[in-house]
């Protein structure tokens, strides 16, 4: 084999392996081998201390390389998300900050900047000075950052304020606090979740209750399924395990018959199942919603406002669970309280054609609007060049008389005062003749397009007809509502060190994740 070929074929084990999760072992079992031998006989197969000491490095320097040239070619401006991850199998834990933007072709770039180990205790402090260097490795200006979005730990939040980064908290998150408030509320709503974790726990721990389980929804024509636990952490998670149970009531009603269960459903607490059910859909349909890879700042303000509007109507459905929905809405209208004063999030909405200024209220359509207009021209003069700006006149008709010129000379206050009330309207209408502000008008006047639609697309098609407003979207849509590509990254660290690689360095384990996240953006 001549060595340009031995050498792009190790390139592609490399790759095989921070792609696929394989550990550097791989290389040493005998099945791989004989698939080696059998495709590439003459293939001289490197030991797996050359795949984690050479080509890995080489791997992770060649695409550090790539994605440092993506950003500088087109990220203009950035937007963060960050978390923090221990492993379960090793001492580890991780700081992530993955990086994503809008091309000049209005396409969604997205990119994993660091996954760096974090020994010691986890300060705002020592999570400030870690933050600043990462943007400094990569040369990105507290002027390129435009946010990140965070979870509600208070230690994020502070760190991200002492590096004067802005930062939002994630909307998941936060919907997470709001359900358990709600659900908490009502005793009856706790309970009826806790015996619905006994009557699962029952068939997890039990083969052959199970078993008898499967027979009875066979006997019913029913398709053979498992009952789902919960996770403290994930409140939809209680709603999979209601749904599941409620599935198979029929199942399990007839397997109680026949055996014991440690706990049981009362008629009365079926009904509050699915009525529990009926006003937690809204809040796991919201939450599958903003987990998407497309979802941004601009779903933050239409969907609360949906949300809160849909807790506020009286339905059938409220029986038993009627102080639980109400404390629902509370803790929806308490945690969301300023959203529309957010202008991360207020010039985001406008900005997104499917919503544009429709989800604000009265009071605030005018202001969001004005802070537009004020937005675009700070835009407009950072890009003009000083000796292009227009100079402001001055007159000597306004303001106090100079009480130093002749009385002849002196314009009386009343005349100062017209002339006040004239260059105001003058400058009023100055302002509504900018193009920005004709851009603005025409935008806004059209009818938002359809919720399913993609506000990219429409940007990609009217970029030229509204350049102005497409240049500053660009900014406000790349912004995510939730720091969910961060917890992804943390579930592929999971299979990163794992049980059989537990020993893994930090290192090494950043530059397997790194190239498993940005390799692709290479092949694209």
């Amino acid at each position: 084999m001549s060595n340009e070929k031995s050498k792009a074929t190790t390139r592609k084990l490399m790759e095989f392996m921070a792609l696929d999760d394989q550990p550097f072992s791989v290389v040493e079992d005998p099945g791989f081998r004989n698939l080696m031998q059998h495709l590439s006989p003459r293939y001289n197969l490197p030991s797996r201390r050359y795949f984690s000491d050479v080509a890995l490095p080489e791997l992770f320097n060649e695409v550090s390389r790539c994605t440092r040239s993506l950003l500088e070619a087109d990220a203009k401006t950035l937007s963060f998300t960050t978390d923090i991850w221990t492993s379960d199998v090793s001492l580890m834990s991780m700081l992530s900050l993955t990086a994503q933007w809008i091309d000049q072709q209005f396409e969604r770039q997205q990119v994993l900047l660091r996954c760096k180990e974090m020994p010691g205790s986890h300060t705002a402090a020592n999570l400030s000075v870690e933050f600043k260097a990462m943007l400094d490795q990569w040369n990105i200006s507290h002027e390129s950052v435009h946010v990140v979005l965070r979870d509600n730990a208070r230690n994020m939040a502070k760190a991200l304020d002492n590096a004067n980064l802005k930062s939002l908290p994630c909307l998941a998150h936060t919907l997470q606090l709001v359900v358990n408030e709600g659900q908490l509320a009502q005793r009856s709503i706790a309970e009826v979740a806790a015996i619905g974790r006994k009557i699962v726990g029952h068939f997890k721990h039990s083969s052959l209750a199970y078993s008898r389980l499967y027979d009875i929804q066979e006997q019913l024509n029913q398709p053979r399924k498992r009952l789902q636990q919960d996770v403290a952490t994930r409140w939809n998670s209680t709603v999979y395990m209601l749904q599941s149970l409620l599935e198979q009531r029929r199942a399990i009603g007839v397997y109680a018959a026949e055996n014991e269960l440690p706990a049981a459903f009362t008629a009365h607490q079926w009904e509050l199942v699915e009525n529990v059910l009926t006003i937690l859909a809204p809040f796991e349909e919201l939450t599958k919603e903003i987990s998407s890879s497309t979802a941004s700042a601009a779903d933050v303000i239409p969907a609360v406002t949906a949300l809160k509007r849909l807790l506020e109507k009286q339905a059938s459905t409220d029986r038993g669970v009627g102080t639980a929905k109400a404390t629902l809405l509370e803790a929806v209208v308490r945690r969301f309280n300023n959203i529309e004063h957010e202008p991360l999030y207020s010039l985001a909405t406008i900005l997104d054609p499917r919503y544009k200024n429709r989800y604000f209220s009265a009071e605030m359509k005018d202001e969001v609007k004005q802070l537009l207009l004020a937005k675009l021209a700070e835009e407009e003069t950072r890009s003009t060049p000083v000796a292009e700006r227009p100079v402001a006149e001055t007159s000597t008709r306004l303001g106090p008389p100079d009480t130093d010129a002749p009385a002849a000379k002196r314009c009386s206050l009343l005349l100062a005062v017209h002339d006040e009330i004239l260059k105001e309207n003058i400058e009023k209408e100055q302002q509504l003749a900018t193009p920005s502000a004709l851009q603005v008008e025409s935008y806004l006047s059209e009818v938002p397009t359809d919720r399913s639609q993609d506000p990219l697309a429409y940007w990609r098609l009217n970029k030229v007809r509204f350049p102005h407003i497409a240049s500053l979207s660009r900014a406000y849509l790349s912004a995510p509502c939730t720091s969910i590509e961060s917890e992804r990254l943390f579930s592929l660290a999971g299979h990163v060190v794992d049980e059989k690689r537990n020993r893994l360095s930090g290192e090494k384990a950043e530059m397997l994740l790194f190239i498993k996240k940005n390799l692709p953006q290479m092949y694209k």
